[in-house]
């Protein structure tokens, strides 16, 4: 698909978005933890679609502090390792509002774990009118239960919000049918259906993300994070991207 194609697919067509980030793109060039020059440049990705027109929220993984799986899978009750890792993506979120906000971004944390002296409660409406408003709402706590990850909770939110699309950022330019990193040969997808998704197992979103956005046709675009403009990009239809669709 060329450029004029992508432009037809995506420009124009979304005004509330919802971004999917993962803890670890937080990270940048480091081990563990959070990388605040990366924060700040994703805050301004954020900011500069803002100012376009856009309407965004953002949900953040936690597993550049803490996977729950993974500590669930060395022995630490399930529901445990998920309320820390639930808190994780509390701290992301927080750094992120710093970041947004030292950009001059007006934005508001909602936790779906209630912790008013540091963030909002998860309140539909009142984040809709902060949307409207024009701040940035970052959506924390995944959906404030055991058993869902992040992803989970962002198609959660992107349908609860009426988002227009859920943009996924990633570590590589959209969904392949092998690991790019290890296979040069792997080939990008285009615009996949959501069954096609599930069916071949192809790990764009946890099943039951996939879906959800299929039950409410809520686009899923998956692009590449790390790429510096590469939000801009996409929204106007110039960047390289994956669209899961039907």
């Amino acid at each position: 698909m060329d450029g004029a194609e992508h432009t037809k697919t995506i420009e124009g067509r979304f005004k509330r978005v919802l971004l999917k980030v993962s803890g670890e793109a937080l990270m940048g060039d480091q081990p563990y933890g959070i990388d605040m020059n990366t924060a700040d440049r994703i805050a301004g990705e954020v900011g500069e679609a803002v100012e376009a027109g856009y309407e965004i929220c953002l949900v953040i993984g936690g597993g550049n502090i803490f996977r729950g799986l993974t500590a669930a899978a060395k022995g630490m009750e399930r529901a445990a390792a998920d309320y820390m890792g639930m808190l994780a993506t509390i701290m992301n979120a927080l750094a992120m509002q710093t970041s947004l906000e030292r950009l001059g971004v007006e934005s508001r944390v909602q936790s779906a774990i209630p912790m008013t002296t540091v963030c909002e409660p998860y309140i539909r409406r009142r984040a809709v009118r902060h949307m409207e408003k024009g701040r940035v709402v970052i959506f924390a706590a995944g959906t404030g239960n055991p058993f869902f990850t992040t992803d989970t909770a962002a198609a959660l939110r992107a349908a609860e919000m009426g988002c227009d699309a859920l943009f996924k950022g990633t570590s590589v330019d959209g969904v392949y049918d092998d690991d790019p990193r290890k296979n040069p040969d792997a080939k990008r997808f285009e615009q996949l259906d959501y069954i096609d998704v599930l069916a071949r197992d192809l790990k764009v979103m946890d099943a039951s993300a996939v879906t959800l956005m299929r039950d409410n046709q809520i686009p899923i675009v998956v692009f590449n994070i790390r790429e510096k403009g590469g939000l801009a990009r996409v929204l106007a239809g110039d960047g390289v991207c994956t669209i899961v669709g039907s």
